[in-house]
């Protein structure tokens, strides 16, 4: 709410304060019914950028990790939509929202309250009497008359509040997909480091073989030997830090699938999935708007901005009819014999509550302030998360290269080292360093084409605008969710 339509509010309690008295009340209410506390939507702090540093030409669908054609994956993604505890906890935050807005919604509403009652009495002077007995039943109406648009703003508060709870749940879908990929990823990665460092082994071993047979026919030293089978001895040592790392992302991955940790996964493919094509990034004012953490702390700043409207007409009259009819009687034949009634409106309005009102209202000024600024960080963190994926993924592209120039040519030396080495015309350091520079590419190769993969789900994360949901059965129930 601003200034100038606080003001306004002013002004219309100002105008209605004459009437506060006695049976023009009633006119009060005819003519005042109408009035309520409008609050403008705030504008955004931040304007987006006109566009983004690069963009591809692919279309981007909903499902985005189906893009990376991996039928296994596309498994555990909807297996963990289905399963994750931390989306079902989401799940469960709207469900309470949902039913807060309801709640605060029924407030609009007359309410009717059913009374009965039954009682016996007894004059102590005629003792030999069976006594009185009396019963009763009623009707007991409310209703608070919105006259300010207090309860309006409050419900609109809360319903803006289960919107952004709404998109949380989106949020948290995008976030547990690119997770599972992610990890999915990194236990095939791993699972290929395995079997490289097995590799490596093989080929040290045998090198071993060879080295240890010069030595035997004294073309070369001891101290040869004994490097060599250090080198062995190193590639066993990596080959169980990468078995820990490989069972510890299995583990993890079967947690964000909702599995109890020693849950058995699907068979790793040989080879890493393929990068897809650059997806379009489209306009930054298209992601603003597309995002669900952004809607959602957009729908969070409307609520904010609801907040200050109720705590503004909380200083305002409030209005209340009620109404009732009742009928009582000493027997059960006579107790709709005698009805009566009543109907009365009561006006409340605050004098003096030691500024306890006036503080909550720059209380809620200041908290819409606040959620307009995370507005704000929220849209230049897509914003930004977008770019740095845009860089990131031409600088990996670029590293992958170099590293596939690189191997190749580590390959050739070694085999020419090695020829070398087997005419006597170099010695063994020159071997061990280029053995160890070869295998040191491989794994490096491998761990950076994951890297790349792991940057691509990172730029569908932060250009995806959610996919349709379903709640799950265990989650609470509540109103329909419409995902805009």
């Amino acid at each position: 709410m601003t200034k100038t339509e606080e003001a306004e509010m002013e002004l219309r309690v100002a105008r209605f304060a004459p009437a506060w008295h006695g049976f023009l009340l009633f006119g009060i209410l005819l003519t005042a019914v109408s009035c309520q506390a409008v609050s403008g939507a705030p504008d955004s702090p931040v304007a987006p950028p006109a566009g983004f540093s690069r963009s591809g030409r692919a279309d981007l669908p909903d499902r985005w990790w189906t893009t990376f054609d991996d039928p296994l994956l596309d498994d555990l993604v909807t297996g963990a939509l289905e399963g994750n505890p931390g989306l079902k906890i989401a799940w469960d935050r709207l469900a309470q929202a949902e039913a807060t807005a309801r709640k605060a919604g029924a407030a609009l509403s007359p309410t009717l309250d059913g009374t009965a009652g039954a009682s016996r009495s007894q004059n102590r002077t005629d003792l030999r009497s069976g006594g009185a007995t009396n019963l009763s039943l009623g009707l007991a109406a409310g209703w608070e008359i919105d006259l300010f648009g207090r309860l309006g703003a409050n419900r609109d508060a809360a319903v803006f509040e289960a919107a952004a709870r709404a998109e949380d749940v989106r949020a948290t879908a995008v976030t547990l997909a690119a997770e599972v990929a992610s990890a999915w990823f990194r236990l095939v990665e791993e699972t290929g480091q395995v079997r490289l460092i097995e590799e490596q082994i093989r080929t040290n071993e045998q090198v071993l073989e060879l080295v240890t047979l010069r030595f035997r026919r004294g073309a070369t030293g001891a101290i040869d030997v004994l490097q060599q089978r250090q080198l062995v001895e190193a590639g066993r040592g990596d080959r169980v830090a990468a078995n820990a790392n490989l069972e510890v992302t299995a583990l993890r991955l079967a947690v964000l699938l909702g599995r109890a940790p020693t849950s058995s996964l699907p068979d790793r493919p040989d080879e890493l999935a393929r990068v897809p094509p650059l997806p379009a990034t489209g306009l930054p004012a298209e992601l603003v708007g597309r995002r669900p953490d952004v809607k959602s702390a957009w729908d969070s700043v409307l609520a904010a901005d609801r907040r200050v409207a109720v705590a503004v007409t909380d200083r305002y009259p409030r209005v209340a009819l009620t109404a009732s009819i009742e009928t009582d009687a000493n027997r059960l034949d006579d107790l709709f014999s005698n009805w009566f009634g009543a109907l009365a409106a009561n006006l409340v309005t605050p004098l003096i509550d030691g500024g306890l009102r006036d503080a909550e209202v720059e209380r809620t000024r200041a908290a819409a302030s606040a959620a307009l600024n995370e507005y704000g960080r929220v849209v230049l963190e897509a914003l930004r998360e977008v770019e740095e994926s845009l860089v990131r993924e031409k600088r990996q592209g670029e590293l992958i290269e170099s590293l596939e120039k690189q191997l190749e040519l580590a390959r050739q030396s070694l085999i020419q080292i090695g020829q070398s080495y087997a005419s006597g015309t170099v010695d063994y350091l020159r071997v061990l360093a280029a053995i160890l520079t070869t295998q040191g590419l491989e794994r490096s190769l491998l761990g950076a084409r994951r890297g790349l993969l792991d940057i691509r789900i990172d730029l569908c994360r932060a250009l995806a605008g959610g996919f349709e949901l379903t709640r799950p059965a265990g989650a609470a129930a509540g109103m329909e969710v419409t995902f805009r």
